[in-house]
Order: structure tokens, then sequence, then C-alpha cells
């Protein structure tokens, strides 16, 4: 297989295995609502096999970054409609990429007043913006009660339903990258002595409970995908043995036939231990460029490539990639800046 064939995920039949992965951009409005830029964004990237969309907020409690968009309002739903009608119109496929920041949060950056929740007590190391008052430490998280995780769990699964509402072809779990669901799996955030903490089959059980939730909301196991990050340690994550976790957590999602496992490789291998676990459609990313993810695809290390910066800076990434024409470099300075600078403004081959 080749980055240019196709790739089938349940109804969908991807047109290449480029995958944009998702990516934060800061750019959503009040009340955590797309900006009407977006459609554009993500619409000039629609040659692209898959695009999985900015992590976005499954509840009020879930937000924590400034800027970044949510779907649990009417108004949140309404304007990601325009988003998922103009990458359909592009010819495209779209995933929104469900999240919950747990304990990576700081109070400027939201719109209630309660502390952020997380397995634990534990505040994480690390500074966030903030619009209002510059960079700040995370905020200290409360540990969530017992009692408290089946109305997150129910969260996902509502924002499972208003993600298909607004269009999009599926969802994709956030459980990488040091967010709540992360927190859950690792060892370093995790301190619960209940049935969600201290051995591995407890603490991916928050994991599993999620994903079933969203698939049962989804109707379709094949509209629901999930990304992990086995040893990545941003967000001050850590645990003891991240490829046995992320193992039993494979193991016991093998049986649900998702769309697909979203792997972000870290450096450790686990992505190859995964890969020899792991029975579905695997999508792996991380810094790949052209020959390498050419290499991953044809000896089978994957079944498609998610690429990051190199999307960001090219909207014609798949036609570039065809005709091996030179790249535009990602400007960082305007990752997480408002505004259109950096977000709209990068060349295509055709101007």
């Amino acid at each position: 297989m080749t980055l240019f064939s196709p790739l089938t995920l349940g109804s969908l039949t991807l047109k290449n295995r480029i995958v944009m992965a998702p990516m934060t951009r800061s750019r959503a409005g009040v009340d955590a609502v797309p900006s009407s830029m977006a459609a554009e964004y993500y619409a000039s990237r629609a040659s692209g096999g898959l695009l999985i969309t900015e992590g976005t907020g499954a509840s009020a409690m879930a937000m924590g970054y400034a800027r970044t968009p949510g779907i649990y309002s009417p108004q949140q739903i309404e304007a990601w409609k325009s988003v998922t009608s103009a990458v359909h119109h592009a010819g495209g496929a779209i995933f929104l990429q469900l999240m919950h920041v747990g304990r990576i949060s700081h109070a400027a950056n939201r719109t209630i007043p309660d502390a952020p929740v997380a397995p634990s007590a534990i505040r994480a190391a690390g500074q966030m913006w903030t619009d209002a008052q510059g960079m700040q430490p995370n905020d200290m998280p409360r540990a969530l009660e017992l009692s408290e995780i089946p109305q997150v769990v129910s969260e996902f699964s509502q924002a499972t339903r208003n993600a298909l509402e607004a269009g999009f072809d599926g969802v994709e779990l956030h459980a990488a990258s040091g967010y709540l669901p992360n927190q859950f799996l690792a060892t370093g955030s995790n301190h619960r002595t209940d049935a969600y903490g201290g051995p591995v089959e407890n603490r991916i059980r928050f994991v599993v409970e999620t994903l079933q939730a969203m698939i049962q909301a989804a109707g379709a196991p094949q509209r629901v995908g999930m990304k992990v990050s086995p040893g990545m340690q941003f967000n001050d994550i850590h645990d003891q043995d991240p490829i046995a976790t992320h193992l039993a957590l494979v193991n016991a999602i093998n049986g649900m036939n998702v769309a697909y496992l979203h792997v972000m490789r870290a450096g450790i291998g686990a992505e190859d231990a995964i890969r020899k676990s792991y029975s579905g459609t695997l999508l792996l990313g991380g810094g790949f460029q052209k020959a390498e993810a050419s290499e991953a695809l044809a000896t089978g290390r994957a079944d498609a490539i998610v690429f990051g910066a190199s999307y960001l800076a090219n909207p014609d990434l798949v036609e570039r990639f065809k005709q091996d024409a030179p790249l535009n470099t990602p400007d960082q300075e305007t990752f997480y800046t408002p505004g259109p600078k950096g977000y709209l403004d990068y060349p295509t081959l055709a101007l």
C-alpha cells in the first residue's frame, strides 16, 4: 500500500491514507464557539483521506485552554455544521476529536467557577497561556468522586451525539497527551484506590467505559476512533510502564471494532508492540516525512499516517506529496494566535 491507496473505515472509503492530525489552533470565539474561519481552514485541507479536528471540549468542565472550541451548546453545534458542510462539499471526511483536559486547566480560561477535576488531587507541573493573565501555572484539581465518574462518561456520550448532529463522520476519543483519560491511565497521575485506580485493569476502566459509551451513542463502532500516546510525557504525564498499560488497553478494546486506533509515537517503540497486538486499523503519527511514511505503510507498520505541522502549513499537502514539491515551513509563532495569520494564509501550489 502507498500514501495514495484508498482505505475503508466502516461505511467511509478514504481516498488516500494521509490523515490530518488533531491540532489545537486557539481560534474559537466567545463561549467556545468555533470561529467562522474554521470552515475555510478545514475545507482547504479536504484532499486528505481523513481530517481530525482540534481537541474539542465535551462539556464546560472539560475546557481549560484559551480559545478552544466545544461541542456542548446549540451555538457550538451550529458553528460546527458549517465546518462539516464545507469539508463534505470539498469531498473530504472529518472526525471530531473529543477531549477533556482534566487537571490541565486554568480558571482564566474557563466559563465555570468549579475547580478542574482529575483522577487524583495532584497538580500538573507546567504553565499554560491565559489571555487575561499571561502564562500561569496549571490549577490544582480536585479528585473526582466515584459517584461523579458516570456523569463524565455521559458527557462524552452526549458530545458524540452532538458531533453527529453537527454532521461529523465520526468522533475520536482523545486519550493521549496528558488529558483526563490519559491521567486515568498513568500511575503518576492516578493514585486512586477504588475501581478506577491501582492495577492496570482498573486504570484502563475509565477509557474503556468512555469508549463504550461513545460507541453506543454513535450507533456504530466504526464511527468512533481513539488516540493514545504511550510514553509521551507532555503535560507532566508519567507512567511506570506505559507499554504494558497501553497493551492492556488495546487488548480490552480489540473486540470493539472501532474505526481506528490512532497512536502518537514517543520514541519508546510502543507503536510496534501495539501493532502486533491490535487487530484493527492503525493510524500512526509523530514527525513523519513522506519517505518514512511511505516506508511505514509499505512494511505494514501502519494503515494510514497522521501528519501534524506539515499539514498545518500545507493545505495542499496531498498534492505536494504527489508532485514531490517542497513544503511550506510551519510558522510556530502563529500556531495559537487569534486571527487569520498563520491559519488561512499558507500558500498552495496554485498560488
